[in-house]
């Protein structure tokens, strides 16, 4: 019996049980008389969070269940065909985006700092598309034939790059209606949120980065952190310790393309409901992440770079998904 399978009448139980528990009781309740005490309020305590689930397929297509989609909570990850990318739902929240004026090495364009809300979940690819997962789509007819440019440093998990803007939203078409759900790009607000997991600091993992924690140009070190090797290329996508959120790679290695048109600097117009910025030069979009011939300064959370749509680069793809807020 498969995963999902399974869930189903868990599910299902769990509801007949609460309106069962609702419902009716064994005895009447009589009515309350005046020598009788005051009550005490106790406060209902919330049951505790169940571990995160896995949903994988038995199938090579099995998109989820609208059940079992409004069943997801955070860190629960899924996949919706034998060869799509592994999905991790992302909590609704609300982060401050941008960076302080006392951050080290910060450029402008990245104040002012301002509150973005999102007021639904989402899932976000654990990790970058690896070749493996774009050689897939070329595989069955898609992504346009283009082949992207891994520069030598070969296929398979590693990531897929030299994908234009346009290539990107070529392997997302292909992905959306193989599985028949909503696949994209994150916005630029959506990333930065997601990079952050709930903190504050220049990177997720703390104030400062070392060649543990990422692929970039160690040589140079970063605030008061230590000075170590450069990478000699990018890593494959499974490198390194994932965020809090369970998402691997989201400082250095490769830089990612977002949504987002090209702004120099947030301003009125920008959006804060986590959705994408579609004014300004939308010739170039904005790139969040980093690289791993990069120094540590352009591989913060906050950092923002922007590229031609021509350009060659990497991605990270978003589900939206169909819960309640």
């Amino acid at each position: 019996m498969s995963a999902i399978s399974k869930l189903l009448p868990a599910v299902l139980a769990g509801t007949l049980v609460v309106s069962l528990a609702d419902g009716a009781s064994a005895t009447p309740k009589r009515l309350p008389l005046p020598s009788d005490p005051a009550p005490v309020a106790v406060e209902e305590q919330a049951p505790p969070a169940r571990p995160p689930r896995q949903f994988f397929p038995e199938m090579k297509v099995q998109p989820l269940t609208p059940e079992l989609e409004q069943a997801l909570i955070a860190k629960d990850s899924f996949r919706e065909c034998d060869v799509c990318p592994e999905m991790v739902v992302v909590p609704k929240g609300a982060f401050m985006m941008g960076t302080p004026a006392n951050e080290p090495d910060r450029f402008k364009g990245e104040d002012p700092i301002h509150r973005v809300s999102f007021a639904k979940p989402f899932a976000v690819g654990r990790f970058a598309i690896s070749f493996d997962e774009w050689d897939a789509c070329l595989a069955d007819g898609g992504c346009g034939g283009i082949k992207g440019d891994d520069k030598g440093f070969g296929r398979g998990r590693m990531p897929a790059q030299g994908i234009n803007f346009e290539a990107a939203k070529l392997y997302l078409a292909w992905l959306s209606k193989k599985v028949g759900r909503t696949y994209r790009l994150p916005s630029e607000s959506e990333r930065e949120y997601f990079t952050r997991a709930g903190t504050i600091t220049p990177f997720w993992f703390g104030n400062t980065i070392s060649g543990q924690n990422a692929s970039y140009k160690a040589s140079i070190p970063y605030g008061n952190g230590p000075r170590g090797l450069d990478s000699k290329g990018p890593a494959v996508v499974d490198s390194y310790a994932p965020n809090p959120f369970g998402l691997y790679q989201v400082h250095g290695n490769v830089f990612e393309w977002t949504e987002d048109c090209f702004n120099k600097r947030y301003n009125e117009d920008t959006p804060v409901d986590g959705s994408p910025w579609l004014e300004g030069d939308c010739q170039k979009r904005m790139l969040r992440g980093g690289t791993w011939d990069w120094s540590a300064n352009m591989v913060r959370a906050g950092y923002r770079e922007n590229a031609i749509i021509g350009g060659g680069h990497s991605f990270r793809v978003v589900r939206t998904l169909n819960v309640q807020p």
